[in-house]
């Protein structure tokens, strides 16, 4: 009887998943937003006690998609490694010509959302969104931009800006940099006129006074945020960059469905919540087929407008 309890006991145990030690890979360098997305995740999974330990690796380069190659080719079949992306992303693979796309992993949901801003240093002589514009028109060469890498949301942005202003968009002067961390020492170094990323990177900058926030992408003003949108200042532009969670190749369903339950459950979590509060992120929460269908649309889309603005062929 002793025997058979035990071996029922051990069944038992063996029976539960055990929790998984998770590394998420942040394609880019400290400091920008896929760096804050895979930091933060590591924060509420442990605190949420959906993993007991999280480890967070930079792998920077090419918009992601050195770290993308990287990821798909080293952890097939392995469910516990995760990579962040998002709309910078699908840019940089196209612009890249990258041979390995999101086709090669496993999406498991949109997480964030955030909408881009435009700033100037606070020693810039432009004052406002209507003073940078009539610069571009001016000279578009003269005008040079910071932003994240080329072909990214940044980028994309910028050359949606020149062709809504009437300024030919392969003649805009942009500076790609791999990192949010280097783009704001330019910026803040006066390296640069302007500079593009979402708005929750530069916003202890603009409230310590060293940018001006000139405009920001939403379709409408966002609440707390004083500045206009680009179509206030009679450009037709809006433009969201949002951020994604995916999994290795070559999962089966049960490892799928684990992964998506540990990523819902973080999601979902009070805590999480209070980190996009505290952040300015918006929950744009998106999981399976709903997910996957919205991801193929962007890639689609994306590669038009990267043709439109003359960043793709």
């Amino acid at each position: 009887m002793k025997q058979f309890v035990l071996a029922s006991l051990f069944a038992g145990a063996v029976a539960v998943p055990a929790m998984a030690d998770y590394t998420i890979i942040a394609p880019a360098n400290p400091g920008g937003g896929w760096d804050q997305t895979a930091r933060t995740m590591q924060t509420v999974m442990q605190e949420e006690g959906i993993s007991k330990s999280v480890q967070v690796q930079n792998v920077p380069g090419a918009g992601g998609t050195i770290g993308l190659a990287q990821f798909a080719s080293q952890n097939k079949g392995n469910p516990d490694t995760l990579i962040v992306g998002g709309y910078v992303m699908v840019g940089a693979i196209l612009t890249n010509n990258s041979p390995v796309s999101l086709k090669d992993v496993t999406p498991i949901a949109r997480l964030t959302g955030e909408y881009e801003a435009i700033v100037v240093p606070a020693a810039s002589p432009i004052q406002d969104i209507a003073g940078l514009i009539e610069a571009l028109k001016a000279d578009p060469g003269a005008v040079s931009w910071a932003g994240g890498s080329a072909g990214g949301t940044d980028h994309i942005a910028v050359g949606l800006i020149a062709k809504a202003a009437g300024v030919d968009p392969t003649k805009i002067n942009y500076i790609a940099y791999s990192g949010g961390g280097e783009a704001l020492a330019a910026i803040l170094g006066n390296q640069v006129t302007a500079g593009i990323s979402s708005l929750g990177e530069f916003e202890a900058q603009i409230q310590a006074g060293t940018l001006r926030l000139l405009a920001v992408t939403s379709p409408e003003r966002l609440e707390g945020v004083d500045a206009p949108t680009l179509q206030e200042a009679g450009l037709d532009v809006t433009l969201e960059n949002w951020r994604m969670v995916a999994a290795a190749p070559g999962l089966s369903d049960e490892q799928k469905a684990k992964v998506t339950a540990d990523i819902e459950k973080m999601a979902k979590s009070e805590n999480w919540q209070k980190q996009l509060s505290d952040k300015g992120w918006m929950d744009t929460y998106l999981a399976g087929p709903d997910f996957e269908a919205q991801l193929e649309q962007d890639v689609t889309s994306t590669e038009a407008i990267l043709k439109d603005i003359g960043l793709v062929k």
